[in-house]
């Protein structure tokens, strides 16, 4: 038997042996396949014309068992087999694999000890002497298992894939331990033309193979940091290095001098705000969880839904990525981090409450890649010089981050204004040093149930906030009734930091110590971002069968409808949204009106009340007000259309002139409440789209002097019509309750903060007496954004007296509560926002002193 023949024997032979312990995971988009080339018949190889193109795969240590493994995924995918020969003319290849680094000893595959990898040097030799062929090099990453390094421990070392190139016996414990969980990732092809004559171009003084080799070298580390994170030492030695940093040595020097207490117990201050922060990030923690919430997912959820993942794939090649998901549920940390993982990235950092440093859980948390930060630290220095320290020291090593925009989890399913601590803090420590340019993805996670559900709607209502620990973990766990739904996940358009800093002209502003001020430039930069994140996890909304069917039943007077009528709205909405989408991004039920209700059904969300003239759906007993929230997860994508629906029905004609006047007013309130994606100058053109929209759905009529009509009442057009212009009715009620408080106490008479505590205490009121069924429609949040509109639109100041002015313009944007609102609700608005100077320091004194038992309980705690 001939040598090349033993080779491919000993290779069928050795690929048999590893298909029975690898089932490597393909991560990434696979190449498209490629003709072979070369012609087999009866095991001969033909003759045939030199390609005018020759893949090659590139591996970065030199391992039979890797382009063992590379080999075979190449025939399953049917691309071209990177084990097999390749004749170009009379120079012959014996296999179309590439190591970057080889070992003293190669024989294999017809390698030998070179300074450079031979197959390249020749390979470069042949594109030059040949300009009609040219080499696509595909460079490859195998991994046996994902564990970053950890110095402190043996078995780590042994038994994961680190970023050292493994030893014989290492490589042959990855086969045995780490065979079913091994990945394979194909990166994009690169012309071997291309990169020469770059480097004859740009590099004259080094040569091709030089650059060539180093350029590969560097991608795929790039490539493998990806998969397993940067190069970690033991956290030991990261609470060291922050200990003895410039910054944090000279924070420890004040504070012995403030607090008057040596040096040694000012540092150990500091270690200890160390250890109270830092990360203790451990991959068989990670594996651990990963198991436990599969079982998770797949047992109490229906499965978890990803959609555009595809952009995070690409960014986390060049940016250091930061994940900013909205905060729905204590789960998040956990869902977002699994799927991250499941698609073969490392899991995120995440800044996590301290709240949650409950014991046992805490250390989990930790070892999943938790980081914790105090609710508040302002006037401790040394602690913000340490945690300062300790996030710049995560940017530096190009770890990826996450953390919620919104700071707290929302109790009302709508975004929260953003808190921009953290956000600010990561852009201070950009500035120090860049080592990548720094990418955000905002992230939107909807549920179908919620585990916290009743816990929300208790808070809202006015029950104290419940603090975190084991047992209320517990007890929710307890009452968990395993019919959830499904859970989706969202990527949203990535926002860069680097464009908002240019915008801002703060670009070139650098930052050299923790505690150097951030000038105006920057704050407004971080502002720009935050509304931004915010804006695009809104754009990746998903609509899915229960925040429709929240929509809909909870505009009707009694939450019913005729099953019929219902099945009739649904698919409404979803033509509307298939029409006119909210965003490229966002995401639509692919079910049909029939198919929501029986899922709803399913979900014990909604019962059908049987009736022999037709079934009618109903909002399961008790559940409306929860229903709210899904509600509230989607209403910035119909709030347009629920306003010209609400303005046609409400008026019954009304030209196209006036119903733009009406919206323009409105629309900046409605966007700070909502954070809607359209600038000013875009919305008569968005306007003009759902107009023509909702006409073709025969819901409006326009004649041809640009009135619009609305259809005859008691019709089936007419009442759906009215419930979608129901859901904006209640922003609308809401802004007209803030104007009339502000109206009647007259100019210069009411500061800012009594009309924000005045309107959540009238809203409290409506609710109970009106039945609204919407705890948000008291949130303190909403009236506070109303009220800062209005400063920044210019229809209030304040006085020296902090007292609200304004003149008859202000008056002028109550007006239009006349084209929206019927009389009745008027009138009711009026009579309870009316208060006598003594009812009005009553409410107050008794607000506040509600406010100071809350102080003094949370102190006591």
């Amino acid at each position: 038997m001939s040598k090349n023949g033993f080779g491919q024997m000993y290779r069928r032979l050795s690929s048999k042996l590893l298909d029975l312990v690898v089932t490597p995971h393909v991560l990434g988009e696979v190449p498209t396949p490629e003709t072979p080339l070369l012609a087999h018949e009866n095991n001969q190889e033909l003759a045939v014309t030199p390609p005018t193109k020759v893949v090659c795969y590139v591996l970065q240590n030199y391992s039979r068992s890797n382009a063992l493994v590379v080999d075979a995924e190449t025939r399953r995918l049917n691309l071209q087999p990177a084990l097999d020969p390749i004749q170009l003319e009379s120079q012959k290849e014996k296999a179309a694999v590439i190591f970057l680094q080889n070992n003293d000893d190669v024989q294999f595959l017809g390698q030998h000890s070179h300074a450079f990898p031979p197959r390249l040097v020749r390979l470069i030799d042949f594109i030059e002497q040949h300009p009609d062929v040219n080499v696509e090099l595909i460079p490859v990453t195998v991994l046996w298992g994902r564990s970053p390094d950890k110095e402190d421990s043996l078995f780590k070392l042994l038994f994961t894939d680190t970023w050292a190139t493994p030893s014989k016996v290492k490589q042959l414990v990855n086969i045995g331990v780490h065979g079913r969980q091994s990945f394979i990732e194909f990166h994009e092809a690169k012309s071997l033309r291309s990169l020469v004559n770059y480097a004859k171009e740009q590099h004259p003084n080094v040569s091709p193979v030089t650059y060539i080799v180093n350029q590969l070298n560097d991608y795929l580390d790039r490539q493998r940091e990806v998969v397993l994170g940067p190069d970690l030492s033991d956290r030991r030695n990261v609470m060291q290095s922050l200990i003895k940093s410039p910054d944090v040595q000279d924070a420890i020097r004040k504070e012995s001098i403030r607090s008057k207490i040596s040096m040694i117990e000012a540092e150990r201050k500091a270690v200890g705000f160390v250890n109270e922060i830092a990360s203790d990030y451990s991959a068989s923690t990670v594996r651990f969880a990963e198991r436990a919430l599969t079982r998770l997912w797949t047992q109490l959820y229906d499965g978890v839904e990803v959609h555009n993942f595809s952009t995070v794939r690409e960014l986390v090649k060049d940016y250091e990525v930061i994940y900013t998901p909205c905060h729905r549920s204590h789960i998040d940390y956990l869902l977002l981090s699994y799927v991250i993982y499941k698609r073969g990235l490392m899991v995120p950092y995440i800044a996590a409450g301290d709240n949650l440093n409950m014991p046992f859980v805490g250390q989990i948390l930790r070892g999943g890649g938790a980081f914790f930060i105090r609710r508040s630290f302002r006037g401790n220095a040394l602690y913000t010089s340490v945690f300062k320290e300790y996030l710049f020291n995560i940017l530096s090593r190009n770890t990826p981050l996450e953390y919620f925009i919104e700071g707290g989890r929302s109790r009302t399913g709508r975004l929260l204004p953003p808190k921009t601590g953290m956000l600010a803090m990561t852009v201070h420590g950009h500035l120090r040093e860049k080592a990548k340019p720094i990418v955000f993805i905002p992230t939107y996670i909807g549920y179908e149930r919620l585990m916290e559900g009743a816990t929300y709607v208790g808070e809202m209502n006015g029950k104290a906030k419940e603090s975190e620990s084991i047992w209320g973990i517990i007890q929710t766990l307890k009452k968990i009734e395993r019919i959830f739904g499904r859970v989706h996940v969202n990527f949203g358009e990535p926002v860069f930091l680097d464009d908002l800093l240019k915008q801002h002209g703060a670009d070139q502003i650098k930052i050299e110590h923790n505690d150097d001020p951030i000038p105006q430039e920057i704050s407004n930069a971080v502002n720009s971002s935050a509304n931004a994140i915010l804006e695009n996890i809104n754009r990746a909304v998903v609509i899915n069968p229960v925040s429709l069917l929240s929509l809909i039943l909870l505009a009707t007077p009694k939450h019913t409808l005729d099953e019929g009528i219902c099945v009739k709205q649904l698919d409404t909405y979803r033509n509307l949204l298939t029409a006119i989408p909210y965003d490229g991004r966002t995401q639509v039920t692919p079910l049909s009106g029939k198919e929501i209700i029986a899922y709803g059904l399913k979900l014990k969300l909604i019962k059908r009340v049987q009736h022999v003239l037709g079934d009618i759906i109903a909002i399961e007993d008790n559940q409306a007000v929860l229903l709210t929230y899904f509600r509230n997860n989607i209403l910035h994508a119909f709030v347009l259309p629920s306003l010209i629906a609400a303005l046609v029905e409400h008026n019954g004609k009304i030209s196209k002139a006036d119903l733009l006047n009406v919206i323009r007013t409105l629309y900046p309130f409605l966007k700070a409440e909502l954070f809607l994606k359209w600038k000013d100058s875009e919305i008569k053109a968005q306007v003009e789209e759902y107009v023509n929209a909702l006409a073709e759905a025969n819901l409006i009529f326009v004649d041809d002097e640009d009135f619009i009509y609305c259809p005859v009442p008691n019709s089936e057009d007419h009442n759906q019509l009215a419930v979608l212009a129901a859901p904006v009715r209640q922003s609308l009620e809401r802004y007209y309750m803030t104007l009339a408080l502000i109206t009647q106490r007259g100019s210069g008479n009411i500061s800012i903060r009594q009309v924000e505590e005045l309107s959540h205490l009238v809203g409290q009121r409506l609710s109970v007496l009106y039945e609204f069924n919407s705890p948000e429609f008291f949130d303190k949040a909403l009236f506070q954004s109303f009220v800062k509109v209005l400063t920044e639109q210019g229809y209030i100041k304040t006085n020296e007296d902090n007292a609200i002015v304004f003149d008859a313009q202000f008056r002028n944007v109550a007006q239009y509560a006349n084209l929206v609102l019927d009389d009745v609700t008027l009138q009711m608005l009026q009579h309870i926002t009316s208060f006598t100077d003594d009812e009005l320091k009553e409410a107050l004194d008794a607000l506040a002193a509600q406010q100071a038992k809350k102080r003094l309980k949370r102190k006591k705690k």
